[in-house]
Order: C-alpha cells, then structure tokens, then sequence
C-alpha cells in the first residue's frame, strides 16, 4: 500500500519548549498505525499539527502526496484546520469535546459540517446508528446524560460523518474501564475494515494498542524512539519494561 500521511522531519515548539523534535513516520493506506508514549511525550501535539492546529518549525508533513504543512510557508499560505477536514482526514480529539447541551443526533450534524446534501447526512446518521446502537437509542437525548464510554462512541461517530479516508484518534481509552476499551477498539477495527478507514491512534493503553494495530512507533520527550510492527514492538524488551508492566 502506498503512503496516505508522510511526517519528514518535523518539529513544532511552545516557546523555548522544543515539544517535537526531528519526528519522522509515515501511515500506509489501509493500515492501523499507533503511536504509543508516556503522558506529555508529544503524542497530541503531533496530531494536533497534522490538523493544522499547531505550526510547524520545522520539517513538512504531506497527505496522498501533497503538502498539507510546511515549516516553509509563510503564516498566509498555511493550510487551516477546515481545509484540511475536507481534504479527508478527522480528528477525535483527546477528551472527546463532545457539545454536552446538544442530543446525540445535534451531535452528529456538526460532523457533517462539510457536507451539503442533507440525504447524505440522513444516511450517514443512520449508518452511525446502526454501528452503534446505543446512539440510535438514544440520539434524542443530551450527550451530557451519556456514559463515558457512550460519548466516545458518539465522537468516533461525529469524526465519521465527514466520511474521512484517515482517522486520527487521540487516547480513545482514556479514563474508561477496561471492558468498554476493548469494545471502542474493537469499532475501531472495523472501522478500519469494513469501511476501509485508515486509522492512526494515539494511545496510553500501549497493550491494547499494539494488540489492534499494524505498525507502532514509541515516542519520548517529543522524539521518535522506536518504530516497528506492532507484533515486534509487543515482543521488545525496552517496550515491555517501560510501557507493557514487564
């Protein structure tokens, strides 16, 4: 499979903070690709620039072989956040940042901002009703009244209604139990199947995240440490010892 998403030597500072340095790596379309690391390693700060959200001060990153980001370009030629949506690519952010006043269903019209044809977003939300269930259920009700576990579906389903061809998922476990982990990657797998969505997740839960994924990287103190099959990362010793409990 050819590259969708080429990181070349990137590097994005907050002030004197170097917050990634010299990052490199590459997303295969097709492929589940993670990126595991310790909290505050840069992990969100790389999605975050491949949205356009932070710039870059260094390096470029491309997306189906053009340009998306550029430490080169002048402040006015810099790609937004929006134009980058429409070119394909969704972001669940860490969190989820769900609109907590707004019903499951108000939820997902705001993913579809993109979209112009309201068959479409009809068709769309049915689709996410139907490979979530309990949103279907439930998609008259406030998103605030929803489990933890229920608003992230309700993201991943919200990132969906763009129909994107990348999905970038920043700590889809975070701060739900373990069982309720396993069913959000388990969507994501299929998601990754059966509607061929590439998929590049960042995650603290390393084990899980390897266990779902196709190729891995590890990152520390902004920089990229380790970079392999998923299969390998989870049989390496420095990757068991620092982030798998031994």
């Amino acid at each position: 499979m050819s590259d969708l998403l080429t990181i070349n030597d990137i590097g994005v500072s907050y002030g004197n903070i170097k917050a990634l340095q010299h990052v490199s790596m590459h997303v295969a379309e097709g492929d589940i690709v993670c990126l595991i690391g310790a909290n505050g390693a840069g992990k969100s700060t790389l999605l975050k620039s491949i949205v356009g959200q932070e710039p870059l001060v260094s390096g470029s990153i491309s997306y189906k072989g053009e340009p998306i980001a550029d430490s080169e370009w002048p402040h006015h030629k810099r790609i937004t956040t929006d134009k980058i949506a429409a070119k394909g690519i969704s972001l669940v952010p860490e969190g989820r940042r769900v609109f907590s006043g707004m019903t499951v269903e108000e939820n997902l019209d705001m993913g579809a901002f993109l979209v112009d044809d309201e068959r479409v977003i009809q068709k769309r939300k049915e689709e996410m009703y139907d490979f979530f269930p309990i949103l279907g259920a439930r998609r008259k009700q406030k998103t605030r009244s929803l489990s933890g576990g229920e608003q992230q579906m309700m993201a991943i389903s919200r990132a969906l209604m763009s129909d994107p061809k990348l999905l970038l998922l920043d700590e889809p476990g975070l701060g739900l139990a373990p069982l309720v982990v396993r069913d959000i990657f388990d969507k994501i797998k299929l998601i990754n199947e059966e509607r061929k969505v590439t998929v590049f997740v960042v995650e603290q839960n390393a084990r899980m995240a390897l266990k779902y994924s196709t190729n891995g990287y590890v990152m520390e103190n902004g920089k990229i440490v380790l970079a392999d099959k998923s299969s390998e990362l989870l049989a390496n010793e420095r990757v068991r010892s620092a982030y798998l409990g031994g």
